[in-house]
């Protein structure tokens, strides 16, 4: 068994804001099962559905999702991790498509892979002026 410590659950959280940030669906879909779940209102507008089963429908949805916001740049607030329960919640602020707002990823991990992932989108956030 692969038990992830939390500075690998620290460092795939970084890793994971990074790649997005590239726009580098490859990288961030490296540390998922193949039988991933991933939960998410955003899906359910690409996808017809908000839950997304498998790996390679994971990587479909990123890549037409992110297709249509060019822009997508996430801004990293913190990370919680627990080891025992092998999760991470990563809170960011993402910005795309001019709409800024607060988000949440929980993450859980088994045997060293992405088993499960769930988003949660807060309202906009005003951009502060300049």
């Amino acid at each position: 068994m692969n038990f992830l410590s939390r500075k690998d659950l620290e460092n795939h959280a970084t890793t994971w804001i990074e790649a997005w940030n590239r726009h580098d669906v490859d990288a961030v879909i490296t540390p998922f099962s193949k039988s991933v779940v991933f939960v998410s209102p955003r899906a359910a507008i690409v996808t017809g559905d908000a839950t997304v089963r498998g790996r390679d429908a994971l990587y479909d949805y990123w890549t037409k999702a992110l297709a249509a916001v060019p822009d997508l740049e996430f801004g990293l607030e913190s990370i919680t991790c627990d080891e025992n329960a092998q999760t991470v919640l990563v809170h960011y602020v993402s910005h795309a498509g001019g709409k800024t707002l607060r988000a949440c990823e929980l993450m859980r991990f088994e045997n060293g892979l992405q088993v499960y992932g769930e988003a949660f989108y807060g309202a906009d956030v005003a951009e502060p002026s300049q």
